[in-house]
């Protein structure tokens, strides 16, 4: 109860439309993640920016 309460007032990333727990435990964090598909590499590739992949810690 108290992250949800954390989180009233708190903006949600991209994440929040996912529907693994995993990735919406982050998704009110601050970093805009993506999840692993098309358009993170697509974005990626675009700017010419490396992928950052989290493989999870929990």
């Amino acid at each position: 109860m108290k992250e949800f309460l954390d989180n009233r007032n708190r903006k949600a990333n991209r994440l929040i439309h996912e529907k693994s727990p995993y990735l919406l435990q982050h998704a009110y964090n601050p970093v805009d993640w993506y999840a692993w598909g098309e358009e993170a590499f697509s974005k990626a590739a675009r700017e010419s920016k490396p992928v950052f992949l989290s493989i999870g810690y929990s």
